[in-house]
């Protein structure tokens, strides 16, 4: 069977890559650059809940492209970053870095701006068509914030926020007639430093997954039931070889598997000539952690990206991304192995943000 995959770009020009995988034969190819505009490069991009849009986080902007077919897609609106009246100035290095589309109506787009002066996340609604139309909301973390990844429970109540430069988690509470949030309340990570990037939540709203950039490992929380704040186990698992400096590694993303038994997440290494690492977890019913099943090495130290996305109907592929050499990768998870088994590069200047399946 075929499957599609589109990638982004950490720098300009801006472009989206299309690939297609075959299961069978296990090649991989690139089939199309689309060139969008060339100051919106996407460094985090995700489907809506149909797979008929793409949002990205698009430096200054938040961006939304059509997907008629893999190979056409077509910009309709773009979106400056809000809420600090700096940061969608061009003299700031406040970026967008972060868009999440909700699965259930409405079907909002939420947006996180990184740096500087990115203390307010950015709600956007949609058209009939899934297209982003117009900024609803800016919502306040608080003036050190940079967020670089949420998360929503399974009901789209709760959204959880993983704040790097303020070194919280956040909670909001989403309105469920026009999707706006409210907050909740805020913890502290465990250890000062620690730099929470990364949210990953399992479907029974047991667990919170957050990845540390700068701890380099996963921390295991689980949702009070009443207050929907997460609280800290005391459960860490490593995401580089226990011995290494950390300063070394900086800790980048994690992702459930389709069925929820498995948890995947990845580390990036410093400097280019040293490995990055990528992680296995074995979940149970719940969303506990029942062990850690591999840490490999992966091809080089993975740039800005090592972004790790599971294939969403199926727990047999990853996606894997890099910018330092540029290329993509696929990986089969068997019998709680993984094997490289497909490789393209791609020499573009910025390649190889995160992979999105589209079938």
């Amino acid at each position: 069977m075929l499957h599609h995959l589109m990638v982004g770009t950490w720098t300009r020009p801006g472009a989206i890559f299309t690939f297609e995988f075959d299961d069978e034969s296990l090649t991989l190819k690139l089939i199309k650059k689309t060139g969008i505009n060339h100051d919106e490069p996407i460094s985090w991009m995700t489907f809506d809940h149909a797979r008929r849009n793409i949002y990205g986080a698009s430096m200054k902007t938040f961006s939304s492209f059509s997907v008629k077919t893999p190979t056409e897609i077509t910009h309709h609106m773009s979106h400056s970053i809000a809420g600090h009246p700096k940061a969608s100035s061009l003299e700031t290095r406040t970026r967008a870095i972060f868009v999440l589309a909700a699965k259930q109506p409405p079907y909002n787009v939420y947006g996180n701006p990184f740096y500087e002066y990115a203390g307010y996340g950015n709600v956007f609604s949609v058209n009939k068509d899934g297209a982003m139309e117009s900024n609803i909301q800016n919502y306040e973390y608080c003036p050190e914030s940079a967020i670089h990844g949420m998360v929503f429970d399974s009901t789209e109540t709760y959204l959880y926020s993983a704040d790097m430069w303020a070194n919280r988690i956040w909670t909001h509470k989403k309105d469920g007639e026009s999707g706006k949030l409210t907050l909740v309340g805020s913890v502290d990570a465990p250890a000062p430093g620690d730099h929470p990037r990364w949210v990953e939540i399992h479907p029974s709203g047991a667990y919170l997954y957050v990845l540390m950039e700068a701890g380099n490992n996963l921390a295991v929380y689980v949702i009070d039931q009443q207050t929907h704040m997460p609280v800290f186990t005391q459960l860490t698992y490593p995401l580089i070889p226990p011995g290494l400096d950390k300063k070394l590694y900086r800790a980048d993303v994690v992702s459930m598997s389709h069925g929820s038994k498995y948890l995947f997440a990845t580390a990036r290494a410093n400097p280019i000539d040293i490995t990055g690492y990528i992680s296995a977890f074995s979940l149970g019913p719940a969303g506990n952690i029942i062990r850690q099943l591999c840490m490999n090495p992966t091809p080089n130290s993975g740039g800005h990206s090592n972004a790790v996305s599971p294939c969403p109907w199926s727990d047999e592929w990853l996606a894997l991304t890099d910018d330092q050499d540029g290329w993509i990768e696929i990986y089969r998870w068997k019998d709680e192995r993984m094997a490289r088994v497909a490789h393209c590069d791609v020499k573009e200047p910025g390649f190889g943000m995160n992979a999105i399946w589209y079938n």
